[in-house]
């Protein structure tokens, strides 16, 4: 049985997947795997124990393949977990602040809060994650070789070979200079540095990610259709992410370009509807949702003089209907809020294209507005929806697609 032989790995503003298993925090940064971890490393594990480790040595008992099999996909994950972790830790030695690591069906990713502040910047954070698998390849080589001449047990060597071959391959793959694998910031560091724009050589990675998705989705249907090989299933699977993940990289690069010099404070929604952190939940749900028709909400502290609040957290309508019916009079809103450590929080001079790579969808992805600790707005993808469509519209330009559909509010 052959296992999938390419994975996707770096850094970036957004991530399509979220940690289902926190894992914690690893040199302060926080750590988690995404359901679908189980699929692939369960295919890894079988893939070595039912098929490449008896084939290539047999006459073992089966106990042996299975142990090398699962102990091979629990270091190989492991060794993913380094490349995105070297991301992130050059990343925060550049200036860039790192939101968390997710590994996930099709590899890893390194979600990053800021852009780096210049090419020298961006080149070394993309540069340093296929640095260390290239490393890792080369130390399971090594290994490999003493394990042979040392006359080690031949599926021990052959699972260290496969782990050095594999982490060669991540480093070799995500080379390539395409977008959003690593390769392909560094072709956007390269056209950053040769032109001057940052915008710009976004959009250049990102064509180039499209093209080389479109090429990998061809090359594997015909490679299923042709052959039967089923790994080809898999290369048109990762193209099309591949294609998907870069038009949203090149539709964000001409957004940020339509935005750029507009500051926060005049996209955002003024004066929102803030609720003080002692507030029952039962009032809030027969009270404040009456008086607005906003589904976040954000959660302050009550000043005894009467003057406004600093801000704690962030509350959602979901949040709040999440509680039995039967604890809503005893339960306040300190208590469900999303703390300000887990909320996004700018200021309102920030341009608005500095901004946007943080935003997400989902109410309680909303973005709260503070000046010298008090909260005087909301930003959410409406907001920036309305902005795109006025600014658009004075231009006599079609909104970048994705932007300018959305409802208001």
């Amino acid at each position: 049985m052959r296992v999938p032989g390419r994975f996707l790995t770096g850094y970036g503003r957004r991530q399509a997947v979220r940690a289902t298993f926190p894992l914690g925090r690893i040199l302060g940064i926080r750590v988690g795997v995404h359901w679908s971890v189980v699929l692939i490393f369960a295919l890894i594990a079988f893939g070595l124990a039912a098929g490449r480790l008896p084939q290539t040595h047999p006459g073992h008992a089966w106990p042996l393949y299975t142990l090398i099999g699962l102990v091979t996909a629990v270091i190989f994950f492991a060794s993913l977990l380094a490349h995105e972790l070297a991301h992130a830790v050059v990343a925060r030695r550049n200036g860039v602040a790192v939101d968390d690591i997710v590994l996930w069906l099709l590899g890893g990713a390194t979600r990053i809060r800021t852009e780096a502040p210049n090419p020298g910047a961006d080149l070394r954070i993309a540069g340093v994650g296929p640095l260390v698998s290239l490393i890792l390849g080369g130390v399971f080589a090594l290994l490999a070789w003493l394990l042979y001449a040392l006359s080690g047990s031949g599926p021990v060597v052959e699972g260290v070979v496969w782990l050095a071959a594999i982490n060669i391959l991540l480093a070799v793959f995500n080379a390539i200079p395409a977008a959003p694998l690593d390769g392909g910031r560094l072709l956007r560091a390269f056209l950053w540095r040769r032109g001057g724009d940052r915008l710009r050589a976004t959009e250049g990675a990102a064509r180039a990610g499209q093209v080389f998705g479109w090429l990998l989705v061809a090359f594997g249907l015909v490679s299923f259709l042709f052959t039967t090989y089923f790994g080809g299933l898999w290369l048109a699977l990762i193209g099309w992410f591949l294609v998907m993940a870069a038009s949203a990289e090149g539709r964000q690069a001409r957004l940020r370009e339509v935005l750029a010099g507009v500051p926060v404070r005049q996209t955002m929604s003024r004066e929102p509807v803030t609720v003080p952190a002692g507030m029952r939940v039962s009032e809030f749900l027969s009270d404040v949702l009456m008086r607005s028709r906003h589904s976040a909400f954000p959660v302050v502290e009550v000043v005894p003089e009467g003057g406004p609040g600093r801000p704690v957290g962030l509350v959602t309508l979901e949040q709040a209907g999440q509680v039995p019916a039967q604890e809503r009079e005893s339960t306040t809103m300190a208590e469900i809020m999303q703390s300000m450590e887990n909320t996004q929080v700018v200021g309102p001079d920030e341009p608005i294209s500095d901004v946007l790579p943080r935003m997400e969808n989902g109410a309680a992805r909303r973005i709260v507005v503070v000046d010298d600790g008090v909260v005087v707005g909301m930003l959410s993808p409406s907001d920036v929806s309305r902005m795109v469509r006025m600014l658009t519209s004075q231009q006599g330009h079609p909104a970048p697609g994705g932007w300018g559909q959305g409802p208001g509010g």
